[in-house]
């Protein structure tokens, strides 16, 4: 129940956090208009969006490509305080008449510099409090949020606001919007001793470990990337094709934010649901629908399919998160969550600045169909490799390398063979079917009852070197020596470890005793 109550503050608080982002979508590009001065409004306005994404992307790109470590948690609370100092700063300075576009600039830099990482410590915690059996459920949710907010009552507050009060009371909004996350990250978010123990490993390094993630970031990015050029396009559809105004555009884009909603609030029923055909079917289902809104003509129609486009989009971000946490271990959940976050929020700026040349050289309709295609073309990356995952679940954890089938050449007569990788860098893994061989018994001998000596030759293989036969006639010189000389020599051949005489002593009988 205790953690039930966590996570449903987290939630509420990141609501609310994202109503005052949505409100500045719309109240920022009417500030800039006001104050742009000598500098052109579209270069303007493209300043004051891209601010926020320049300083925020260095430091998730730290976090998810290097090896900067800082808890989730840390990352969180610092976002909230620093967004909310900032922001409260320049909607007094918007207020009283301050603002300059340089001050505006530099206020969203600074403000937003821990914006992609403290996204991404919300999912995590989120996640973590929620556990394994949650994490479906709780990334449906977050997408819930972030559609509502940030597509619906965001930027219909956002424009309220700004026609009775102005565009500087958003920035209010939103800084209080940040203390509310605030407050509810330090009372339902535990210490950081409680987070999971983080790794020295970085998402780049993860990645190339698990192909399938790395294929699944790569989607991820092109899926947000081709749809960026449909917002530049559906203006001009609206009025060209269409021939409907600007109520018709509003309309439009409700019918993609209902959608879109709804999608959001279907998520959890997918969760028994294989995830990797799902993913595969939302992109196809997706692309189709640019393409159907270039061959119609009639306002209606185009209402169901961007509705239908909208249920279809909002459950591929969830979907993928979920499909892509729960192949991954406690520790590497931060460089990774990050490094996804990053592409797919860089993904828009970036689609958005094609989009303008694109829809310039094929026209309005002619850019829905190449979105369209384009991303069709997603969907063998999204499929192939399928042993790469289990059914109905996430990503698997790496597997041993395969033996190959090449005889090491150290396996002897009674030892069952086992079979060598074929990199030398790599040590021989003993097979897991294989049966160990029988220890020989130890049968102690003698060196009269063996007749012969062990010597260790080359390589430490043990080798038998039989005694050679000795002529009678050195017997004969060796019993001719005298005594003194004689003991002396065995005194240094009596030695531990030195090599014996291979002249045996003389025996009654023989030629020296004649």
């Amino acid at each position: 129940m205790l953690r039930d109550r966590r996570i449903a503050g987290l939630l509420l608080g990141d609501l609310l956090a994202n109503v005052g982002t949505g409100m500045l979508l719309v109240a920022m590009p009417v500030q800039t208009l006001s104050l742009h001065g000598g500098v052109p409004q579209a270069i303007a306005i493209g300043l004051v969006e891209a601010a926020p994404f320049v300083l925020s992307t260095v430091l998730a790109l730290a976090i998810g490509l290097g090896r900067v470590r800082v808890p989730p948690r840390t990352l969180l609370v610092a976002d909230c305080v620093l967004r909310s100092l900032t922001f409260a700063a320049l909607g007094v300075l918007a207020i009283t008449g301050r603002l300059t576009l340089p001050v505006l600039v530099a206020g969203l830099l600074l403000g937003a510099t821990f914006r992609l990482a403290g996204s991404s410590s919300r999912r995590l915690l989120a996640t973590f409090a929620a556990g394994d059996a949650g994490r479906f459920s709780v990334n449906g949710l977050l997408g819930l949020n972030t559609t509502f907010a940030l597509y619906i009552a965001g930027p219909v507050l956002g424009g309220v606001v700004v026609a009775t009060a102005g565009a500087g009371f958003a920035l209010f909004v939103d800084a209080g919007g940040a203390l509310i996350l605030l407050a509810a990250t330090l009372a339902c978010v535990p210490q950081p001793a409680e987070t999971p123990a983080r790794t020295g490993i970085s998402g780049w390094r993860i990645l190339r470990r698990r192909p399938v993630a790395a294929r699944l970031l790569v989607v991820e990015f092109f899926f947000n990337f081709l749809y960026m050029p449909v917002e530049v396009a559906l203006p001009l559809y609206v009025s060209g094709t269409l021939h409907a105004g600007a109520s018709g555009l509003g309309v439009l884009w409700g019918a993609l934010g209902a959608g879109a909603f709804l999608g959001a609030a279907l998520v959890s029923r997918l969760r028994n649901l294989p995830q990797r055909p799902l993913l595969v079917a939302i992109i196809g289902l997706w692309a189709l629908c640019p393409i159907a809104l270039a061959v119609t003509g009639d306002l209606t129609v185009a209402l169901l399919v961007f509705g239908l486009g909208g249920l279809v989009y909002a459950p591929f971000t969830p979907v993928a998160y979920s499909f892509l946490q729960s192949g991954l271990a406690a520790g590497e959940q931060q460089q990774v969550v990050t490094l996804w976050t990053t592409g797919a929020t860089v993904a828009a700026p970036l689609g958005l600045a094609l989009g303008g040349p694109l829809i310039e050289l094929t026209g309005s309709t002619g850019g829905l169909v190449v979105s369209g295609v384009l991303t069709l073309l997603l969907l063998p990356i999204a499929a192939c490799d399928s042993r790469g995952c289990a059914p109905g679940r996430g990503l698997r954890h790496p597997e041993p390398p395969k033996a190959s089938g090449r005889c090491s050449g150290a396996h002897r007569k009674g030892t069952p063979y086992v079979p060598q990788p074929e990199s030398g860098r790599a040590a021989a893994l003993p097979r897991a079917d294989a049966v160990a061989p029988r220890p020989r018994p130890h049968r102690p001998r003698t060196r009269a009852a063996a007749g012969h000596r062990f010597a260790r030759g080359h390589g430490g293989i043990a080798r038998r070197i039989v005694r050679p036969p000795v002529p009678g006639r050195l017997r004969a010189f060796a019993a001719r020596l005298p005594a003194g000389r004689r003991s002396r020599q065995e005194s240094r051949s009596s030695g531990r470890g030195s090599r014996r005489s291979l002249i045996p002593p003389a025996r009654p009988g023989t030629l020296e005793n004649r």
